[in-house]
């Protein structure tokens, strides 16, 4: 049998080519699975958001991270810039768009860019968010007549997994056709908890609506190719963020009974009463109180100990602190996002933690919100508004080429605040004098348009000069008496003002 240990020992005694496939002690309790992007949400995707909602709703480090992520990939709202070069019709859209984002909520409790921020939030706690369109009628008086409404992905059953009577499998309650494209969301007509309280419930919620996919923004951000549902941005931080908490709220317990006892009086004869003393209770113990300015007289054999309550410790803060950096790591966010915790930070520090922080949050800006969110609602704003006679646009339905023309759009997300302002305004205008940057490019880097900017700046020098008004934050005059100096010209006075009064 020597043959058959030779073997055997080269097999599974043998080195193995990565130490994460290793079968030894260290890797004992390891138990691992490779579901697919489908499978991997189909089951565990409800438990998944359950369980980030509940955090959210209790946990404050868990909303801290959430809000934290809306306002800095939406801040005041994701803004589109018309792209068409014909100034007229360039105004004309851009002065339709801002009529309608006030009137985009279907329920009317926002405007377009609070949407924005509403299905931002639904998608980070629940992984995914639903945008309905909702086409209305003329007689609603809507400048243009759509509304966004916007679900949560309760609302799209992750149990139905059924085939259509049309031959179209439905995975999740997304119905797909046979080359795999998206043609239909089945929906609930409310949300499945909400039962008959919802508005809209009809037979309790729970019957379902088949919606058609144009009609359907389904927002997430996808992870793995294949994948059609998401996926909670807190699923990597749940055990451990309810283990903090938890662990937390055990601590302020210990201290808060240990503090609730002042001292142990301990005596020979405890048949007799304490100085101040109450009634026992139905297990026989009594409690005595102390007042401020009182002496107790102690009997013979009588002894009092204070009571010392042990302290948390010094490691009790930077034990929370290794793991609230995981807990941040595991959600995208700084230690110093997560927890407000600024005791051990500089400029240099902070400014390298929110560089790499806004690099993902303009990763989630661009390549989800944009993509998924802002260009579809712009495109079907922009049809609907070609249909009834908003906008005259010569062309619009010719054809493909003729229809993304008009549609050619630049999203401009709300500027970053920075530590140093001065500092970034100086680099900035370095840029601009270099020829690294247009200035066009610097004031969308602050969220603002730069035609409105350039209209406004214009006008405010126009009625500055008017008034004849200088103030040193124009260079223009600066830039007139160095050019007059070097060429020996007399400078034209500004127009005095007319005097006052009488």
């Amino acid at each position: 049998m020597g043959w058959f240990k030779t073997i055997r020992r080269r097999l599974f005694t043998a080195t193995p080519t990565y130490d994460g496939v290793g079968g030894g002690r260290r890797a004992l309790s390891w138990s691992v699975s490779n579901p697919g992007a489908v499978a991997a949400m189909l089951f565990n995707q409800s438990e998944l958001r359950a369980k980030s909602r509940d955090l959210v709703r209790r946990n404050a480090w868990a909303n801290s991270a959430l809000e934290s992520y809306v306002a800095n990939a939406i801040g005041t709202g994701i803004k589109p810039q018309s792209m068409l070069t014909d100034a007229r019709q360039r105004e004309a859209v851009q002065a339709l768009w801002r009529n309608w984002t006030a009137e985009a909520d279907a329920a009317g409790l926002t405007d377009f860019y609070g949407l924005q921020a509403m299905t931002c939030r639904a998608m980070l706690e629940g992984g995914e968010a639903l945008i309905r369109l909702r086409y209305r009628k003329p007689e609603d008086g809507l400048s243009v007549a759509l509304q966004i409404q916007v679900l949560e992905p309760e609302h799209l059953p992750v149990q139905m997994n059924i085939t259509a009577e049309n031959g179209n499998l439905i995975r999740a309650g997304i119905e797909f056709d046979r080359l795999g494209r998206r043609v239909a969301y089945h929906l609930y007509r409310s949300h499945p908890e909400d039962g008959l309280l919802a508005p809209m419930s009809g037979d309790g919620g729970l019957s379902t609506v088949r919606v058609d996919a144009a009609e359907i923004i389904h927002l997430f951000r996808p992870l793995r190719p294949g994948q059609i549902r998401g996926e909670p941005w807190l699923a990597r931080a749940l055990v451990k963020l309810n283990e903090l908490d938890q662990y937390d709220d055990a601590e302020l317990v210990r201290k808060k009974t240990a503090a609730m006892f002042a001292g142990f009086v301990t005596r020979l004869s405890p048949e007799d009463n304490l100085m101040g003393e109450g009634n026992a209770d139905s297990n026989g113990v009594a409690l005595a109180g102390l007042e401020p300015g009182t002496m107790q007289i102690l009997e013979p054999g009588e002894d009092i100990k204070f009571s010392q309550p042990a302290d948390v410790g010094g490691s009790y803060s930077e034990f929370l602190r290794m793991q609230f950096r995981a807990v941040a790591a595991a959600m995208g966010v700084t230690y110093e996002q997560l927890t407000g915790d600024l005791t051990q930070v500089n400029y240099s520090s902070i400014r390298a933690g929110l560089l790499e922080f806004r690099r993902r949050v303009e990763s989630l800006q661009h390549g989800v919100i944009v993509h998924q969110l802002c260009r579809p609602i712009w495109a079907a704003w922009m049809d609907q508004a070609v249909i009834q006679g908003a906008l005259n646009l010569p062309g619009y339905g010719s054809g493909q080429a003729r229809r993304r023309h008009y549609q050619a759009c630049k999203w401009i997300p709300q500027g970053w605040q920075w530590v140093d302002p001065l500092k970034e305004a100086d680099a900035m205008k370095a840029a601009i004098r270099s020829g690294l940057m247009s200035r066009s490019e610097a004031i969308s880097a602050n969220g603002y348009d730069a035609e409105e900017v350039d209209r406004e700046i214009a006008a405010d020098n126009a009625r500055a000069d008017d008034l004849g008004l200088v103030f040193d934050s124009d260079p223009r005059h600066e830039l007139t008496k160095s050019l007059s100096a070097a060429t020996g010209a007399v400078p034209t006075p500004l127009p005095e003002s007319p005097p006052q009064g009488n």
